[in-house]
């Protein structure tokens, strides 16, 4: 967050000197407002840029086997320019890698999800779904399986095989 601030802050002070550097060797005949103009400009292009490009950056960051199953886009009423081009300000990876299955209840999964969002640090949670039972829970860090195959400490919800979740994992989809 520092750094983009950085960034704005330098490319104002960048644009506005260019401006005034033309504005010098046009001998004046260019107004003065336009060096406070096209360092606001340069500013708002700069924070636009990366506000938008912030959810791209993030994905290709993510190591191998983890994949993005839901994107959040939002339009917000203090961004007018949204409502043009939505903008996204949160979404959901599955870690691969981190799958679970026990062979003797076939559908039933512990995953690994992470939840990044703009301005936060990236939250880790582990998930239990099972397939047949379009169902899937929140699970705390000792979550496992038991010996009968089924998986301690889940508080089921009943979500549909259109969640994002299920389909990435019970149908293969992403």
């Amino acid at each position: 967050m520092v750094l983009e601030l950085i960034a704005v802050i330098v490319a104002g002070i960048a644009t506005g000197g260019v401006m005034l550097l033309i504005r010098r060797l046009s001998r004046g005949r260019l107004p003065g407002w336009l060096v406070p103009a096209a360092a606001g400009i340069a500013m708002i292009t700069v924070t636009l840029s990366s506000e938008y490009s912030w959810y791209g950056r993030s994905v290709a960051a993510l190591p191998e086997g983890v994949e993005v199953i839901e994107q959040v886009r939002q339009r917000q009423g203090w961004r007018p320019w949204t409502y043009l081009v939505p903008i996204t300000e949160r979404f959901i990876a599955l870690d691969r890698g981190s799958l679970r299955q026990n062979p003797a209840r076939p559908g039933l999964y512990l995953a690994d999800l992470y939840l990044f969002a703009r301005w936060s640090a990236p939250k880790w949670v582990t998930v239990a779904v099972d397939c047949p039972g379009e169902r899937q829970a929140l699970l705390g860090v000792e979550a496992d399986f038991t010996s009968d195959g089924e998986i301690s400490g889940a508080d089921w919800q009943v979500t549909g095989m259109d969640d994002p979740l299920m389909t990435a994992l019970c149908t293969g989809g992403s």
